[in-house]
């Protein structure tokens, strides 16, 4: 992973719910967006970061706020349906090497939900260094499917995690701060074992999703709204709505689209 100084880019954020966290200075925080009723499902949203740093991760910092209107778009669609969502704060900024920091905030998260909710499914949505961590964190025996934006891959990222999951991959052609010519690699390499992978290229995208931001939205939503609906039934209006744009935009026979 290359040593990257930011990620930062602008996107308000507003604290929707009150946190929960686990009770210590500079520890993980959790927004949780409730369904209107029995939760049936739940989504657990991850943000970017540095490759090293153990800054406190602070709620006006761009990396978490960029992820805040993917976990809204995601519950807008889900929440009638059952689908609650949970938006992960990490305690630090970076990976860490060998500390692998949000990837262990990522699995404190998926506790919380396994106490809350267990045996419901679970679905990881992460953009840059959350892509990655999204990814490692697919061995959770609640995980369904994953999405990774933009992810932080390369031929050391392990596979394994990723087996019997649903999994889709997008990424710009025109990112310079991870690369899509890895993540293809990883994708290829990952499909064998993987239940469904999706790669998508989004042409004269970014790192940032700033271009063709619809189209992020859509395409993260979209396969998890039909993750959702197959695990559980198939939903109805919005939910069915953004599950059908997804298949337009990608057949299920596709495994490596340019958008």
């Amino acid at each position: 992973m290359d040593d990257r100084k930011s990620e930062e880019a602008g996107v308000n954020h507003r604290r929707t719910a009150k946190p929960e966290a686990p009770g210590a200075a500079q520890e993980a925080m959790l927004t949780v967006l409730a369904p209107s009723g029995a939760t049936r499902g739940v989504a657990l949203v991850l943000h970017g970061g540095r490759s090293h740093s153990f800054e406190p991760v602070q709620a006006r910092h761009l990396s978490p706020a960029r992820m805040v209107p993917f976990a809204r778009h995601l519950h807008r669609a889900g929440r009638k349906h059952g689908l609650e969502v949970w938006i992960l704060r990490n305690r630090v900024r970076g990976w860490n090497g060998e500390e692998m920091s949000p990837l262990r905030d990522a699995r404190w998260a998926l506790a919380k939900i396994r106490d809350r909710h267990p045996g419901v499914p679970v679905y990881l949505l992460g953009h840059s260094m959350g892509g990655l961590t999204a990814i490692c964190a697919a061995d959770d025996p609640q995980v369904d499917a994953v999405v990774a934006l933009a992810p932080w891959l390369d031929d050391a990222t392990p596979a394994a995690p990723l087996a019997g999951r649903k999994v889709l991959i997008v990424h710009g052609d025109q990112d310079r701060w991870t690369s899509p010519t890895a993540s293809l690699r990883f994708a290829r390499r990952a499909a064998p074992a993987a239940a469904v992978l999706q790669y998508v290229s989004l042409r004269g995208s970014g790192h940032f999703m700033f271009r063709r931001v619809r189209l992020w939205h859509t395409l993260a939503t979209g396969f998890l709204m039909k993750a959702f609906g197959e695990r559980d039934g198939t939903p109805a209006d919005r939910a069915a709505r953004q599950a059908g744009a997804f298949d337009r935009l990608v057949p299920p026979s596709a495994g490596t689209v340019v958008l």
